[in-house]
């Protein structure tokens, strides 16, 4: 049984620093693609940030220069660390890993708001 916890969201004003983390536990075999989806109120979700097995990484354009995804030491966990935050990243977050199937984590709330 696969599982991810995610932590890390919360309530932040524009311009602010959030730093999610995204730890992945059960019988998971190597470093496989993780990532990030988000979903916002009355919008489709959508892919924010991933990371490949080679440390190759992907960005939806809105975030590019502003996001950053890693990995952590301990095998598959990730990070995605938020810059100059925008009223329009508010959404839930959601991280996934790349395992046969998708697998997802519970969501993390995120919400820039002055």
């Amino acid at each position: 049984q696969v599982q991810l916890v995610e932590s890390g969201g919360g309530l932040v004003q524009p311009g602010g620093s959030l730093r999610l983390s995204c730890a992945a536990s059960g019988s998971i075999l190597g470093v496989n693609p993780m990532g990030w989806y988000r979903q916002a109120p009355g919008k489709e979700r959508e892919l924010v940030a991933r990371i490949f097995n080679g440390g190759t990484t992907n960005y939806v354009d809105s975030v590019k220069g502003r996001f950053t995804i890693s990995r952590g030491t301990a095998k598959n966990t990730v990070y995605l660390e938020m810059n100059s935050l925008k009223p329009e990243d508010t959404a839930v977050y959601y991280c996934f890993l790349m395992y046969g199937s998708f697998y997802w984590g519970q969501g993390t709330q995120v919400t820039v708001s002055s």
